[in-house]
């Protein structure tokens, strides 16, 4: 039995090297993934409030610069790994936002433009909330968060 032991102990270790590495990644791809749809609205913020008003979002002008502000300090903080886990619960209300107001009408294909892409997001910020921004993270670094071994 105790070989047994030595032996998942062993895997344990072996997989929870790339871990780290993992999330980084992760985090880049994410912020990288949100950088596009964030430079179209920072782009013409009038343009993003008209679009916001035709869909229904309240306050439209309003939002519109509270989401791309959100966006824009997510994007840094994913690549930074800093303030990981408030950063990720903002930017899921902003995914929520997305999915309500925009990709529900289509249902859940891409192809479509349902909700599939932001609920993958939704569910990276939700890993990121709940296990940090990893070993390789500004938040380790300074707050020894991030790091759940």
């Amino acid at each position: 039995m105790s070989k047994f032991k030595n032996f998942c102990g062993e895997v344990h270790v072996l997989f929870s090297y790339p871990k780290n590495i993992i999330i980084l990644i992760a985090r880049l791809v994410l912020a990288y993934g949100f950088a596009k749809p964030a430079l179209m609205k920072l782009s013409d913020m009038s343009a993003t409030a008209v679009w916001f008003h035709s869909i229904s979002i309240p306050f439209p002008t309003f939002t519109a610069y509270l989401v791309s502000g959100i966006e824009t300090i997510g994007i840094i903080g994913l690549i930074l790994g800093l303030l990981t886990r408030p950063v990720s619960i903002l930017l899921s209300f902003v995914m929520i936002g997305a999915m309500i107001f925009v990709h529900v009408p289509h249902g859940f294909s891409v192809a479509d433009n349902g909700i599939e892409i932001p609920l993958y997001y939704m569910i990276f910020l939700f890993i990121f909330a709940s296990f940090g921004g990893g070993k390789y993270s500004l938040d380790h670094i300074l707050f020894k968060d991030g790091n759940h071994e």
